[in-house]
């Protein structure tokens, strides 16, 4: 039998990826421009009390990873939530989840792709935007149809500097924050309490800045999409969930509470990069040059773990067939997907040829927005299938595992109740409302196809009834 075929005669994914990597893959697919670019523009928005947004939104998101944990260390798949709602709630559930989540992580792809052509313009202006972009794409495409080994190495050194440098970042912000640091004055806790107070917008702007948090901090479902290719699945997802949950509240959180305590919340120098201004203000040699090169490395790990991810899910798909039988296919010895992985940077290589063309602002701008809600919506489906699945194996009897969701049901369903909260609240919004329709339409083709697609098969498995005259016969 081929390598690349399992005993049930269907394409199989190399088993190649420790622990260590598959917590790096997870945090990599985190943190990238949405912290170190976005967030300037919801510090602006809402002020100090941002700070309150990521930590609500954190612990929502971690409820929902700890929900994900417990399906994916009951069956470690590829497609992860996608193969449990097509499980639970049925293939129309699955199909559309998983190609909202593989059509979101393309417009990731692109958005990082852009976010690093105009870095790198930045530190070498005598090369265009749609050149670096190009770049960038080539060879992470190439990182990603080498092998599975091969994205887990660069994803894990591209990950592990960022993460140092985020940890740099709030050491030397505690230090300077408590007067410490030579030659620079500690505000204290003016910027916090002083220039209109923590909320000088109210406390309206929080819920609309939730919703550019979320995207944020969208990515921590990497680990479980890729446990089908870890050596040991249920103890990488359960040691990888645990510890990527935790480092993400402490970056997140700790790096805006530094940004918001040493800088005035509406400085024109936060709005554009926040961490490379307080760098600036702590007076760091270099430290706008280093900064940019942090925040290049980190965009493109997220571009590295978006073209895993989205390929790794439309494989699963292709799998199970909800997508075309083309993309679960794999080809030599590497065992990689590869018509998967063109098609999940099909989308990236499209931004190069669109950027060519118009302003980088004006591309930046439509990613953001094409992005909708689907993060939030993706998050809704995990929490609607732990609940399906609980309940099931409750009444079979069979909950035994070593890893559940906390306080079942209720935190749950207080989940599933903030994350509506949060879709309902960009109704109210008029700076969300076209993110807000365009999620919605894109939600309703997904589940529409799903659904034509689930009776379709149903139509076909039904068995065919004797007719009337053959009765009596």
């Amino acid at each position: 039998m081929p390598a690349n075929v399992s005993a049930g005669g269907r394409a199989s994914l190399r088993n190649a990826l420790s622990t260590r990597q598959l917590t790096m893959i997870g945090l990599g697919g985190v943190i990238g421009a949405g912290l170190f670019v976005g967030s300037g523009k919801v510090i602006a928005s809402t002020g100090p009390g941002i700070v309150f947004v990521y930590a609500a939104t954190g612990v929502v998101i971690v409820l929902v990873m700890q929900m994900l944990a417990e399906l994916a260390v009951a069956n470690p798949n590829t497609g992860s939530f996608s193969a449990y709602a097509s499980k639970e709630l049925g293939s129309w559930a699955g199909l559309s989840v998983g190609w909202l989540y593989a059509y979101h992580w393309c417009v990731v792809i692109a958005f990082e792709a852009i976010s690093g052509a105009a870095i790198a313009n930045h530190l070498v202006p005598g090369i265009p935007t749609w050149l670096w972009a190009l770049v960038f794409m080539s060879a992470l495409t190439a990182v990603n149809l080498v092998g599975v080994a091969s994205f887990g190495r660069f994803e894990y050194w591209f990950a592990l500097i960022k993460v140092v440098a985020i940890i740099a970042f709030i050491a030397i912000g505690v230090v300077a924050i408590l007067g410490l640091l030579p030659h620079v004055s500690s505000p204290g806790l003016h910027n916090l309490t002083g220039n209109g107070g923590l909320l000088p917008k109210g406390a309206y702007p929080m819920l609309t800045a939730a919703l550019t948090v979320f995207f944020s901090y969208f990515g921590t479902e990497l680990v479980t999409v890729a446990a089908g290719e870890a050596k040991d699945p249920v103890t990488a997802v359960r040691r990888s969930m645990r510890s990527v949950s935790w480092r993400i509240l402490v970056f997140y959180i700790g790096s805006i509470l530094i940004v918001v305590t040493l800088l005035p919340w509406n400085a024109a120098q936060v709005t554009q990069s926040p961490y490379a201004a307080v760098l600036g203000f702590l007076g760091l040699p270099g430290a706008e040059t280093v900064m940019n090169l942090i925040v290049l490395t980190a965009v493109l790990s997220c571009l590295n773990s978006g073209l895993y991810s989205s390929s790794r899910m439309l494989f699963s798909m292709a799998q199970r067939g909800e997508a075309p039988r083309l993309f679960g296919t794999t080809r030599g010895t590497s065992q990689v997907p590869m018509r998967a992985v063109l098609a999940a940077a099909a989308g990236g290589f499209f931004t190069v040829v669109a950027n060519y063309f118009l302003p980088t602002d004006v591309v930046f701008s439509f990613l953001l927005n094409s992005s909708g809600g689907i993060a939030v919506v993706v998050y809704l489906c995990i929490t609607a299938t732990q609940i399906v699945s609980r309940r099931r194996r409750e009444r079979e009897g069979t909950v035994n595992q070593t890893v559940r969701m906390w306080l079942f049901p209720y935190l749950s369903v207080l989940v599933l109740v903030a994350l509506v909260v949060v879709i309902g609240g960009m109704a109210f919004t008029a700076s969300s409302r076209v993110s807000l329709l365009l999620t919605l339409t894109v939600t309703v083709v997904a589940i529409a196809a799903g659904l034509v697609k689930q009776r379709r098969a149903g139509a076909r498995e039904m068995p065919v009834q004797p007719s009337l005259e053959l009765e009596a016969e």
